[in-house]
């Protein structure tokens, strides 16, 4: 992923609104948003090159999401796979803060990545470049390739937008998809400096991303209500065609 929003307790009707981008090269194989069948309770898209996930849920509410920390020059050869972090959390049977406990010591075997996830009952978001584990307070948040709620331009953009859509008094799904898909790329002088070079910085620099060989694959939106359903879209986009599709999934949660 390179760009999550989410409204935690923020909405009347919805304890938990997300919307994320899935920004990669194209030419990585990825498979569209479905039911595992090595991990039944396990929705999600994915990574057919190294066999996790950038985002997912389950039928027992949970959930999880994943950055990677744009870090140039710091990769680690042979890394475990930072999309493992999410269909391994989906997986599991224990609660968000203690699974991002038990990470955080074998951590730094990772390259960079800022985690997100949810048991149900609360939200819990870690990076292995920004210190402990940290319950997400109630509000509107957004997450790129730095820590949760840096004021990158798309950051701040995301965030501000969402709020408004929120104010609606009907949820509209195709509001937040408009937002994910805003092509405006910042000001010179509001860019971050992570070390990749101007060109770069303005190319990475809109929600929605598109160059010759790496640009956004796929949007996501998901909803938790409060009477304990979920309603999961994927978008994806076929650069060669110039279509899209959608994958929809609702459920209950299972206790």
């Amino acid at each position: 992923m390179c760009i999550i929003l989410l409204a935690h307790e923020a909405h009347p009707e919805y304890t938990l609104v997300l919307a994320a981008n899935r920004d990669e090269f194209y030419g990585r194989p990825t498979r569209e948003a479905h039911f595992w069948k090595d991990a039944p309770d396990t929705l999600a898209g994915r990574d057919l090159e190294r066999g996790g996930t950038w985002l997912g849920v389950t039928r027992t509410g949970r959930i999880a999401a994943v950055t990677n920390y744009r870090e140039p020059g710091a990769r680690i050869e042979n890394a475990p796979s930072r999309g493992l972090l999410v269909s391994d959390f989906l997986a599991a049977d224990e609660g968000a803060y203690e699974y991002l406990a038990r990470l955080q010591p074998r951590a730094s075997l990772y390259n960079g990545f800022n985690l997100i996830v949810g048991d149900g009952c609360e939200l819990c978001y870690f990076s292995n470049r920004g210190g402990e584990p940290q319950t997400i307070r109630s509000g509107v948040h957004g997450l790129s390739n730095h820590l949760l709620d840096t004021p990158w331009p798309k950051v701040e953009r995301g965030r501000e937008a969402l709020e408004k859509v929120l104010e609606s008094d009907a949820l509209s799904i195709e509001a937040i998809f408009k937002v994910l898909a805003d092509d405006a790329r910042a000001q010179d002088e509001a860019l971050p400096e992570t070390g990749v070079g101007l060109e770069l910085e303005r190319m990475l620099s809109p929600l929605f991303i598109e160059s010759q060989v790496y640009g956004t694959r796929s949007s996501t939106v998901i909803l938790f209500n409060r009477q304990g359903e979920v309603i999961f879209i994927e978008r994806t986009f076929n650069r060669s065609s110039g279509g899209r599709e959608d994958v929809r999934y609702e459920f209950k949660i299972r206790s």
